[in-house]
């Protein structure tokens, strides 16, 4: 399937005001600055496993399927409900108060988070 595979990241833009948004603390912000995140998808039809690992063996997966409500774990910890739905070739995850878009560009993860009025955006290369 299109979104299938590893990818490391390449590139990230408003890093630090996005995750102080998300609550983390300063040296948490500092720790995760350089670190290589490598996002490991699998995707079967409208099922999807996202998982992010990061260096020292801490990772966080979510599970959902499109057209359906799920609830997903943010890199903070923090739990919420959001639904999940296929816009153009994007997978769109949306709650009151987060908008995510993934999509695959030239054959890189290219990644648009929105929390708080602070936009991220995450560009990572296939690897595997």
């Amino acid at each position: 399937m299109a979104f299938t595979g590893k990818y490391e990241i390449e590139s990230e833009k408003n890093y630090d005001d996005f995750m102080k948004r998300l609550g983390l603390s300063s040296d948490t912000i500092e720790k995760g600055r350089n670190f290589k995140v490598v996002s490991e998808i699998q995707q079967d039809g409208q099922n999807f496993t996202w998982s992010q690992h990061y260096p020292g063996g801490h990772s966080i997966s979510n599970s959902f399927t499109v057209g359906k409500e799920t609830e997903m774990e943010t890199v903070g910890n923090k739990k919420f409900k959001v639904s999940v739905k296929m816009e153009g070739g994007k997978v769109v995850v949306d709650s009151p108060h987060y908008h995510h878009t993934a999509e695959i560009v030239d054959g890189k993860l290219v990644e648009v988070s929105t929390f708080g009025g602070v936009i991220y955006e995450r560009v990572s290369k296939k690897v595997a």
